[in-house]
């Protein structure tokens, strides 16, 4: 399998900003232990020194206003980082230098087009139950509009919110009002110690506010991200882990939504493989970005009508029921056009699956077009997709439809399967990938891995080491296609992500001989790497 580190050009430095943990499980330790694993290049910015092991906290010891500014004015200089997490601050001073130093480092950062992710960790008691801040004392308004996330476990959640989270309910209403306070996201954990109703499952809460490059439908909503219990008393610096996973993976470049759900794989890994050093909790394994789908959490977005998160053991019993059909064959150069002639063209010349792709749903001859590009994929014994157009490609027992997670929402899943459809279901992002597949379609695309000039994206193009890592954890789950500004020029690069299938949109529609470039691509694509 291609390994997505040999297609980065370098390790992104991050940094931690939190307390020294002398038993090794959590803190700086965990921190710089987990950035190292997840690829990327760790620096600390010591806020405390704790006299720590794992049954006990005998003290805690908080470093000058000095010295802790003096650590961020030097990193800074030097090594700037791609993204940052914040962890233990020990007392309210800390937190107002730190605030007033982020507010200014930001506006710097911003005058160079630089946005660097800001996660903070409001660390309060450590597992083993001693207090390592004053926690209730603490005031984090200072950080209003320089965080890009908030993760506070639910007793956390219940201190900040100053109230008590006995239901679903509360703890919504809760975490949507911190998000508001601070101007943040939120992702609020009931893996460790939550109330009643995360007993059976760790469910946590996802508030999404103006987060960065995700689909506009995802925009301004809240997700449970539901995963089985992990059944361990080797807890120690979960929350650690957690939160600098989710640094060091937006420092890779991926969306906030991505980072919070690899990083619930990489804990949950973590977990599984954990293991005890000494008489109290034991210490997370580090295991690696995560390729095991079984390790991410379900994706269910929170509804008035239906607050609470999935039932776990439930939806997946009725997900063995409603998978989309399955194709056995390899897809292959995946050609995506408008017109019908370039269509039957690219038939003739061989295509077994193609996609008729007509965005404007006021087109001229809109069902007609379908009509024919249905027929002629009968003609050539081809699968012949219908982008967007379910109504219709049901109406007229079109092989299969191609939808965007937008389309998710709108379009009746359930008509298309009664009707035994194939569906494609495009996506752009890990979270994107986990929502697609909990609706079993027949392949999912990822894109768009290059610039395109086809359709305007909210996401910036993936590139080749974001694809390979797609890969490597659906490699066997179904068929998965690359779309998005892929050529003659860049397609032995995609190949060698072992990506199962590739569309191709611009490099046949524009080409001066459709037929003969699909050939020479497709005689490209069909070469062993």
């Amino acid at each position: 399998m291609a390994n997505p580190d040999a297609l980065s050009v370098k390790r992104p430095i991050v940094w931690t900003i939190a307390g020294s943990d002398s038993g090794g499980g959590a803190g700086i330790q965990a921190d710089l232990a987990t950035m190292s694993d997840l690829d990327t290049h760790a620096c600390s910015v010591i806020t405390a020194v704790t006299a720590q092991s794992s049954v006990t906290v005998a003290l805690v010891e908080s470093v000058s206003s000095k010295m802790l500014l003096s650590q961020l004015d030097t990193l800074a200089s030097d090594l700037p980082p791609a993204a940052i997490k914040i962890g233990l601050l020990a007392n309210q001073s800390q937190i107002d230098l730190l605030a007033n130093w982020l507010a200014k480092q930001r506006t710097n950062w911003l005058q160079l087009g630089i946005k660097v992710p800001v996660i903070l960790d409001p660390v309060m008691v450590a597992t083993c139950g001693d207090a390592l801040a004053t926690g209730a004392g603490l005031d984090f308004s200072p950080f209003k509009g320089l965080l890009t996330l908030i993760t506070p476990n639910v007793s956390e959640l219940a201190v900040l919110a100053a109230t008590e989270l006995s239901s679903v309910e509360a703890c919504i209403l809760a975490a949507k009002n911190l998000s508001e306070t601070l101007s943040t996201s939120v992702l609020a954990k009931g893996g460790d110690n939550g109330p009643a109703w995360c007993q059976q499952q760790a469910n946590d809460l996802l508030v999404c506010v103006g987060v960065d490059g995700i689909s506009d439908k995802h925009q301004w909503q809240s997700f449970w991200l539901s995963s089985k219990r992990v059944e361990t008393a080797n807890n120690h610096g979960t929350g650690c882990t957690l939160s600098s996973a989710i640094a060091a993976v937006m420092a890779h470049g991926f969306v906030l939504n991505d980072a919070v759900v690899v990083a619930k794989a990489y804990v949950n890994a973590g977990l599984k493989a954990s293991y005890q050093v000494g008489l109290g909790p034991g210490c997370l394994a580090r295991t690696a970005w995560p390729q095991d789908l079984g390790e991410f959490p379900h994706v269910k977005m929170v509804s008035t009508s239906e607050p609470k998160p999935v039932l776990l053991e439930t939806s997946q019993a009725k997900a063995s029921d409603k998978g989309f059909k399955r194709i056995d064959e390899a897809l292959g150069l995946y050609p995506v056009v408008a017109d019908l002639d370039i269509l039957e063209t690219l038939l003739k010349a061989g295509a077994k699956t193609i996609q008729l792709r007509i965005k404007d749903p006021n087109a001229a001859d809109l069902e007609q077009s379908i009509i024919q590009a249905i027929s002629l994929g009968r003609d050539y014994q081809a699968r012949v997709f219908i982008n967007d157009h379910w109504q219709l490609a049901i109406k007229h027992q079109a092989y299969g439809v191609h939808l965007g997670q937008e389309d998710l929402i709108a379009s009746n899943l359930a008509q298309l399967q009664s009707a035994n459809l194939a569906l494609g279901l495009s996506s752009h992002s890990y979270f994107e990938i986990l929502l697609a597949n909990q609706h079993q379609p027949s392949y999912i695309a990822f894109g768009h891995i290059f610039p395109t000039t086809t359709k305007v994206m909210p996401s910036k193009p993936q590139g080749l080491a974001k694809l390979a890592r797609y890969v490597s954890l659906m490699k066997g789950e179904l068929p998965i296609v690359a779309i998005g500004g892929i050529d003659a020029t860049t397609l032995a690069s995609v190949k060698a992500t072992l990506v199962d299938d590739v569309a191709v949109v611009r490099a046949l529609t524009q080409a001066t001989d459709p037929q003969a470039a699909f050939k020479a691509l497709n005689k490209a694509w069909q070469a062993e790497v």
